[in-house]
């Protein structure tokens, strides 16, 4: 058997010994590049992958109303269920979102739409639902082996102590979609956070909400806590309570008073801006949407016709109608065109162009001076005004200066602007020239005239100040949620100073209150508690066999006094789509009643003996 030479041998050996010199020193080069080089780096890499990061959700601020005393909303103990998609196997994830869904009761769509493809490799937690009983956390927890990656939090939710119209208030709270983070993801929200949706929720979030703190811990391969010393907790930081300006007396009993009627009350402080109520019907219950069947509450409210998520004091307009001829009215005696003791006749009838336009007398109102043309409502007083006397340029420049067309301002989210419409607005909108009929139309509130309740109470804000009005606000303090300290008072602010000689609006005002005392509203404004001054307004809706009518009443009490920081502006809008009952003054009636003799609904009713509306 032949051997090879020695010399192979030696060379075989020697590339041996030089392979293993090579291993070793490519190993020795790669354990120093971890261990030294690239040690922070793959630390950090460890420790993201063995920390778990466990959100400590702050306490959202409590709601209260104008005296602080009872909240109007509050947050009651819960649970939320959390994933984390690094931890959930892939060839389990479908197996592991099908189950959870079923015990949350929730659809695993809604699984996959807050845990996408792009989050299945972080380790953070990701909420799927809130809300959650104890019960429900039971059960996971006793088929724990089952959900790999599913854990749990303590998470307070929103408790609506008030439900009712005050919902348009305050608003509610639900999960921010990803839309919603892409805006806000520099102001601290995260995929978790919860956000105000509406409503005080919506527009003080950043203020309600506090910031959340973590708790951090450490786990093993398995998953198992580990004692980590060098991890400290983060405490959360509370959100502030709010206290607004609404007094839930005058509330509920603008609520009652409106009743089950489609329509707005607005009730103002005029020499603050404050507003004591705002209500609109139908509303909604926040509280239904912490529940199990909150998806199917949202989407039936959504598509109900009689749209109850709309706040109709804020968000909708209309036609002013009749109470538009108070601003008519100031043109007229600011402008001087038209002698205070000059009167016009009244047949019923008025011939203008090709038509021939109706009053609401058919048998007419006689002779009327001004004051007597607003008290009794007169449209041909008002057409002649109009056509004759003030043209569209001026009226549509006095709409203006008392806030029409504009947004107020006010501190709650959606509010519209209405429309002063204009010979440039109609030729650009409909492409078609202003006519006579227009200035006939607008004359008297009706046309593509249009005013939201909050720009009507305003109106009226303007008249009482004589020339200013402030922005209407909701918010009153903003105060410590532990000490309960104020930290920050809104001050009024004004929204808007006419140049309208005062002298001007006393004669208004005086005006005004012949409107109660010898015209249109004298048998339904029978409150004895106050001297109301006030403008009634029907508004007509559809034509023919649909036409409707709405009801406005915008005033205020009292009439005269020394005391401005008593008056309230009160604004009743009943909407076209009920049953006809001219219903606008009879609500304010039973609010004034309540506010000035300090009664509730009920007690207010007596009073006035309206025998109808008992029990």
């Amino acid at each position: 058997m032949r051997t090879a030479p020695v010399g192979v041998w030696q060379g075989r050996i020697i590339f041996i010994i030089v392979l293993v010199i090579v291993t070793f020193l490519g190993y020795g080069t790669y354990i120093f590049s971890l261990q030294v080089i690239n040690a922070t780096e793959y630390q950090q890499k460890a420790q993201r992958v063995a920390r778990r990061v466990i959100p400590i959700p702050a306490q959202r601020g409590k709601i209260y109303d104008r005296y602080a005393e009872v909240p109007l909303v509050m947050n009651i103990p819960s649970f939320a269920v959390d994933i984390i998609p690094a931890e959930v196997p892939d060839a389990d994830r479908n197996r592991v979102y099908s189950d959870l869904a079923e015990i949350l009761g929730i659809q695993t769509e809604d699984i996959r739409k807050s845990i996408p493809q792009r989050y299945h490799h972080l380790y953070q937690p990701v909420e799927v639902k809130s809300g959650v009983t104890f019960g429900t956390i039971t059960e996971l927890a006793e088929r724990i082996n089952d959900f790999p990656g599913v854990t749990w939090h303590n998470k307070p939710i929103r408790k609506y102590l008030e439900i009712g119209p005050i919902s348009h208030i305050l608003g509610y709270v639900g999960r921010i979609t990803t839309e919603e983070l892409q805006i806000l993801y520099n102001k601290g929200y995260d995929i978790n956070s919860a956000l105000g949706k509406s409503g005080i929720e919506k527009q003080y979030d950043e203020i309600l909400r506090g910031k959340d703190g973590e708790r951090y811990r450490t786990v093993d391969v398995r998953g198992r806590s580990v004692v980590d010393s060098s991890s400290l907790d983060v405490p959360p930081v509370n959100g502030k309570n709010l206290v607004l300006t609404i007094d839930s007396r005058i509330q509920a009993l603008s609520e009652k008073a409106l009743g089950e009627r489609i329509g707005s009350v607005v009730v103002l402080k005029p020499a603050t801006g404050e507003i004591l109520a705002l209500v609109s019907y139908p509303w909604f219950d926040p509280n239904q949407f912490y529940t199990d069947k909150a998806k199917e509450v949202f989407t039936k409210l959504s598509l109900d016709p009689s749209f109850p998520f709309l706040n109709r004091a804020i968000q909708s307009s209309y036609a002013p109608a009749s109470t538009f001829k108070v601003i008519m009215t100031t043109a007229v005696l600011e402008e001087e065109v038209f002698p205070l003791n000059k009167r016009v006749t009244c047949t019923g009838e008025l011939p203008y162009g090709d038509r021939i336009f109706h009053c609401h007398r058919k048998a007419g109102h006689g002779s009327l001076n001004l004051a007597e043309g607003l008290a009794e409502s007169c449209n041909i007083f008002f057409w002649t005004m109009g056509s004759e006397y003030l043209g569209v340029e001026r009226i549509t420049e006095y709409a203006r200066r008392f806030g029409l067309g504009v947004r107020s301002g006010i501190d709650i989210p959606g509010e519209i602007k209405g429309l002063v419409p204009s010979p440039q607005w109609k030729e650009i909108q409909y492409n078609v020239k202003w006519v006579g009929g227009d200035t006939m139309n607008i004359s008297i509130g009706q046309g593509d005239l249009l005013v939201s309740p909050i720009q009507m109470a305003n109106m009226v804000a303007m008249v009482v100040n004589s020339g200013i009005t402030f922005v209407p606000h909701i918010l009153k303090e903003v105060r410590d949620p532990v000490s309960g300290e104020v930290l920050e008072t809104v001050e009024p602010k004004v929204l808007q100073t006419s140049s309208i000689r005062k002298e001007t609006f006393k004669t208004v005002q005086d005006y005004m209150r012949g409107v109660v005392s010898n015209g249109t509203a004298r048998v339904v404004i029978t409150t004895k508690a106050v001297d109301v001054a006030a403008k009634t307004g029907t508004g007509e809706v559809g034509r023919n066999q649909t036409e409707q009518w709405s009801s406005w009443f915008a005033s205020y009490a009292p009439y005269k006094t020394d005391d401005p920081d008593e008056q309230v502006v009160v604004a009743v809008n009943v909407e076209g789509t009920n049953e006809w009952e001219w219903w606008a003054p009879k609500a304010a009636n039973i609010i004034f009643q309540g506010i000035f003799a300090n009664q509730t609904y009920e007690e207010a009713v007596d009073a006035l003996n309206l025998w109808y509306l008992r029990n």
